[in-house]
């Protein structure tokens, strides 16, 4: 693969290279956390003997706000209040919010054969296993997802049955998923070898889409990160705002 002439889509084969690393990494990086796991199905006759059909899922993952994004998020709602910084008895009665509302994620990447790019699916649900709405996920969401949510007629986040499962899930539309991988990796010349670029594709990925729905992944998981001088732009808050801008523009031209 030459990158230069790279459209930046994936193959189901190299998919599955890809989702072994973003597994592998992502224990070695996160022990103490939910594992990413791959889920096999049956293979299908028109599948090549020798590729691998199945797609990544990640179960049972809280996802926990910062004290910045919890302030930021008020600001943008219009919620300031007088208790930031957080007091002792401000921290206690989140605390007691929290742990009455925890909510838990289940996110699954399936590998899309008409876009050939990843594709991020979602639901989330309360302790008791009652599933969570889309007004009351949009609370969870990081304040630039927010921003462009309430900002935008287009929603980056819609839902789709699950190609596998059948039922519902929440989704983010792959369009220009292809392109702005592409730039992503154009960047950097520690990926321009076929193989490392591979292997690193669904870990470059997330290390995007994942700060949607405030999924984040340690900068560790992109191994050398002193080699990776272009993830530092792409991870940071004013790339993921463009990201999400590329995002709802495609789908607005699309509608």
């Amino acid at each position: 693969m030459n990158i230069s002439s790279w459209n930046g889509t994936l193959s189901s084969g190299d998919f599955y290279s890809a989702a072994i690393t973003l597994s592998e990494k992502w224990e070695q990086m996160n022990p103490a956390l939910p594992s990413w796991k791959w889920v096999p199905l049956p293979r299908s006759p028109w599948v090549a003997s020798h590729e691998a059909e199945g797609y990544l899922s990640l179960e049972n993952f809280c996802i926990i706000k910062s004290d910045e994004e919890v302030h930021d998020e008020r600001a943008l709602t219009g919620k300031e209040d007088s208790s930031y910084p957080p007091t002792d008895e401000s921290i206690d009665d989140a605390t007691l919010s929290y742990a009455e509302e925890i909510h838990f994620y289940d996110f699954h990447i399936v590998h899309s054969a008409s876009y050939g790019v990843p594709v991020l699916y979602f639901h989330a649900y309360f302790s008791d296993g009652r599933f969570l709405a889309l007004d009351d996920i949009k609370k969870d969401l990081p304040p630039s997802s927010l921003k462009m949510l309430k900002e935008s007629k287009w929603t980056f986040i819609t839902s789709e049955e699950h190609p596998y499962l059948n039922r519902p899930w929440y989704t983010l539309h792959p369009c220009g998923t292809s392109e702005w991988m592409k730039l992503l990796f154009l960047g950097n010349n520690s990926l321009t070898k076929e193989k490392r670029a591979i292997q690193l594709y669904l870990v470059s990925w997330l290390s995007v889409v994942g700060q949607v729905v405030g999924l984040r992944i340690p900068l560790g998981m992109l191994s050398n990160s002193h080699q990776w001088n272009h993830s530092s732009s792409v991870v940071n808050g004013s790339s993921l705002d463009e990201t999400l801008s590329g995002i709802v523009h495609t789908q607005s031209s699309l509608g």
